[in-house]
C-alpha cells in the first residue's frame, strides 16, 4: 500500500485536477491582475498578495483549452514551483480529499486534452470519478520559470 496524500482537487471544465496540499499555499479568490508586456499568453500578469508580487497562470491557456469567462466560482492556487510562488487561474476550487499515493497510475499520452508531461499520474477515486494529477514542475518549465522571474522583479 501507498502513503495517505491529502490533495486539493480543482476544476477547468468538466475534468478534475488534483495538487498536492503541501504543495499549495494558499487558495484565493479572483483578483484585479496587471498585465505584464512581452510574457507567454498563458501568463495573465501578477497580483500583490500580503507584499508578495505573485505571477499568475490561466492554467487552461497553459494546457491550450478553451478560455473560459471568470465566475465567483473562479479561484487562483497558489502554489510553490522551484521555490517560487506562482498562482494558477482555476474554474473552481472546492474539495480536499485523501488519496492513496498507490491508487494514481501512470497517465495516458493526452487526458482531457492535457499532455501527460504535465501529468503526474491518474488517480481513480471511485467507479466514476477520476482525478487528474498535475506535475507542478512541468506546468512551468525552466525558460518560463526564468520569465516569470524577471516578472516579479
Amino acid at each position: 500500500m501507498g502513503e495517505e496524500i491529502k490533495v486539493i482537487v480543482f476544476k477547468l471544465g468538466n475534468e478534475e485536477y488534483g495538487v498536492e496540499v503541501d504543495k499549495v499555499q494558499s487558495i484565493e479568490r479572483m483578483v484585479p491582475i496587471t498585465r505584464v508586456p512581452k510574457t507567454y499568453s498563458f501568463i495573465k500578469g501578477v497580483f500583490n498578495m500580503r507584499g508578495i508580487v505573485i505571477p499568475v497562470i490561466d492554467l487552461r491557456g497553459r494546457f491550450g483549452l478553451p478560455e473560459a469567462e471568470y465566475t465567483d466560482q473562479t479561484r487562483i492556487i497558489i502554489v510553490a514551483v522551484h521555490d517560487m510562488q506562482v498562482g494558477f487561474i482555476v474554474d473552481a476550487a472546492n474539495d480536499v480529499i485523501d488519496l492513496n499515493s498507490s491508487s494514481i497510475d501512470t497517465p495516458p499520452e493526452v487526458v482531457g486534452g492535457v499532455r501527460a508531461k504535465y501529468l503526474r499520474g491518474v488517480a481513480k477515486i471511485s467507479d466514476d470519478r477520476l482525478l487528474i494529477m498535475l506535475n507542478l514542475s512541468e506546468v512551468l518549465n525552466k525558460s518560463e520559470v526564468v520569465q516569470l522571474e524577471s516578472v516579479e522583479e
